[in-house]
């Protein structure tokens, strides 16, 4: 059964993160590879892998909910990338930061809002 669910989730998980995913998993791995495992096994084989909700509107909730934490900004900007990657546009990560600033506060909305302009600044840099 592990097995099943770790190889379901490493497939979700370089299907959904690309090559940036894979460099971070393998950065997990030289401190934790039972972490490592963990997190492809739960997240990507099990909660990605159910139906229900298609894979653009997994990673919308993700970042609403990475953001309204308003401490996780390696996350945010990481699940950014990987929305992009999904088919979510710029405007739709835009939309969801100002949404959660109902919710979660100016200040966490701002902090998602300033990960997003380095995020996108970066890939507009290296087209």
């Amino acid at each position: 059964m592990s097995d099943d669910r770790y190889e379901r989730g490493l497939k979700n998980f370089k299907e959904i993160t690309g090559d940036t995913g894979e460099q971070f998993i393998q950065k997990l791995n030289e401190i934790s590879p039972d972490f490592s495992r963990y997190l492809i096994e739960y997240p990507f084989g099990d909660v990605y892998d159910r139906p229900g909700l298609d894979v653009k509107t997994r990673e919308l909730v993700t970042l609403s909910a990475l953001a309204a934490l308003g401490y996780a900004e390696p996350e945010v900007k990481a699940h950014i990338k990987v929305a992009l990657n999904t088919g979510t546009t710029r405007e739709e990560i835009i939309e969801v930061f100002i949404q959660i600033s109902v919710y979660a506060g100016f200040p966490a909305a701002i902090n998602a809002l300033l990960a997003a302009k380095e995020v996108f600044n970066e890939l507009d840099e290296n087209k």
